[in-house]
């Protein structure tokens, strides 16, 4: 249930908090005082689209803000924790802002949230039914998910989809494969090319590097083999050598330490230096062994290296991707052997998919079946209810492209006359009898939300309806005030009306309009006491006069109402 509403700088709003109640909630004023910015606010709560739009002239920030009573179901609460969020004490804050550069955020408990989360928790919080929605019924994708939601077939919508999909993809997969097949032979010759040089040269990833620099060095074999040369002569070879002279330098410690103890740490620190020096001079020793001068040897290298550049300039930078490169074509040749096999299991799976889709159709088609004629019972029931009780409401399914919402398509047909066929609502139903008939379905929506299902069905909720009263009047308007009245007993219901008949059937009567302060139009809501509301019903039955007779007429309005 909605406690409390708060909208600051939004359309011709300067600052509105309301307080609403249980029952039935009745907001009126006249055309244009902005008693539907109530309910778009309402909407921006639910996770509807922000616009900058909204901003008030002048100001930087529109702002929202709701307080919901939600003494709510397991789901609800399972949401919040999933976003790490809990109602605190039965009751949950949300909040809207949209900045004047179209920027917008959404805070749930006091912490940022997404506008996904919002629509995520908005079917726990309230329901929104609109001229629009009215609008959406004349469209047979509407229609056919109004059946669904009445025959609460969400599981079998999924098996379906995910059965269709299957089905889809294989099918995709099948006829790439065929519209392909002409440019893949002509391909194949190519690429059997393509592998064989590849192949042929066997190159190895670093291959190229590693026969570079033996390329270098065979260039400069004999430079290498002089500085090599000089440097073991110089460690080790010659008499004059560091070798030598760090052994002279040893004898000398040596004999320092036979005579003074104090210089040993010196003769711990020469060993190891004369350990080094050896080890590096039979280093460059062996390393000179290897420098023989071989000139097939570098043709070899150099051809070599001149092969694997072909192969990097055709199929790629490195010779790892010039392997990629070639474990792609084998791919493509293997397809191309192996495509009249591939066809042949693709077609088998194609059949055995389209057999399971059909499977998963036909249990769905079962479903809306019966749920259509359940439907059509309660929606008459309904109508009845709402001063059309000789209309008569058929729910038609027919055969329709195969899709991932099943086989079937929807139609609503009606017939407010006895002796007249069905017809589809936009050729049939006038103004007045749509928004009763839309009142009736949403009716029954509302109350078979999750029925098949006790642990997913609804608690109590606010439902708002914007003028679902337009084109109504008479019998008709003071039928749909009764049931806005009973939808009332059950759940928490705003109405935004031009009609007397309906709003004398309020519970919580509440005024909007239009004032001038500061050289500015705002628009501000307040409750109506008793007497007041026999006013403002007045002047809904009277016009700009209000007369006596209409102030007696509004008493007799709202006396009914209670009968």
């Amino acid at each position: 249930m909605l406690v409390e509403l708060v909208v600051e700088n939004y359309a011709v709003v300067e600052r509105l908090r309301v307080r609403f109640h249980r029952g039935l909630n009745l907001l009126t004023g006249e055309t244009g005082s902005g008693k539907s910015i109530v309910v778009d606010a309402l909407s921006l709560l639910l996770g509807e689209r922000a616009s900058s739009e909204v901003v008030r002239s002048g100001a930087e920030t529109a702002r929202v803000s709701g307080i919901f009573e939600v003494a709510g179901p397991a789901q609800l609460k399972t949401l919040l924790s999933a976003a790490g969020l809990e109602a605190e004490d039965g009751e949950l804050l949300i909040e809207r802002e949209v900045s004047a550069g179209g920027k917008s955020r959404a805070f749930v408990a006091n912490r940022p949230a997404t506008v996904g989360l919002l629509k995520d928790i908005a079917p726990f919080l309230a329901d929104i039914h609109g001229q629009h929605d009215q609008q959406r019924l004349f469209h047979a994708d509407a229609q056919l998910e109004a059946l669904d939601a009445f025959a609460a077939c969400d599981d079998l919508l999924a098996a379906t989809a995910a059965a269709y999909g299957a089905w889809r993809d294989c099918c995709h997969e099948l006829e790439e494969l065929e519209r392909g097949e002409q440019e893949k032979l002509r391909l194949l010759d190519l690429w059997t090319f393509q592998r064989k040089e590849i192949e042929t040269a066997a190159p190895k990833a670093g291959e190229d590097t590693e026969l570079e620099r033996e390329r270098r060095i065979l260039q400069n074999l004999t430079r290498l083999q002089e500085a090599a040369g000089a440097a073991f002569a110089a460690l080790y070879d010659s008499p004059s050598s560091a070798m030598s002279q760090m052994r002279a330098a040893i004898r000398r410690v040596e004999e320092l330490c036979r005579i003074d103890s104090s210089v040993e740490n010196v003769l711990e620190s020469l060993r190891p230096a004369e350990i080094a020096v050896e080890e590096a001079a039979l280093v460059l020793r062996d390393y000179l062994g290897r420098l023989e001068a071989d000139p097939g040897r570098l043709d070899e290298v150099e051809s070599r290296l001149a092969a694997l550049d072909r192969l990097k300039r055709k199929y790629g930078a490195t010779l790892s991707d010039v392997l990629r490169y070639l474990e792609e074509v084998r791919e493509q040749i293997n397809r191309v052997e192996h495509s009249e096999e591939r066809r042949v299991v693709l077609r088998r799976r194609q059949q055995e998919l389209a057999a399971a889709y059909s499977e998963a159709a036909g249990r769905l088609t079962g479903r809306r079946t019966e749920a259509a004629r359940r439907l059509e019972k309660r929606v008459e029931t309904e109508l009845a209810g709402l001063a059309m009780e000789r209309t008569a409401f058929r729910v038609v399914l027919s055969p329709a492209a195969w899709s991932e919402h099943g086989s079937d398509g929807a139609a609503f047909l009606v017939s407010p006359n006895i002796g007249e066929e069905p017809r589809p609502l936009d050729k049939v139903a006038s103004g007045g009898e749509l928004s009763r008939i839309a009142l009736a379905i949403k009716t029954c929506l509302s109350e078979q939300a999750g029925a098949s299902n006790p642990a997913k069905t609804l608690p109590p909720r606010t439902l708002v309806f914007d003028e679902i009263d337009a084109g109504v009047g008479g019998k008709a308007a003071e039928t749909v005030g009764r049931r806005l009245r009973q939808l009332a007993a059950a759940n928490q219901v705003l109405c935004v009306t031009h009609l007397p008949q309906i709003a004398g059937f309020a519970d919580h009567h509440f005024f909007v309009e239009k004032k001038v302060s500061g050289g500015r139009t705002i628009a501000v809501m307040h409750e109506l006491d008793p007497s007041a509301r026999v006013r403002e019903i007045g002047r809904m039955l009277s016009g700009e006069r209000l007369t006596p007779e209409a102030l007696k007429n509004a008493e007799k309005l709202i006396a009914l109402s209670r009968r």
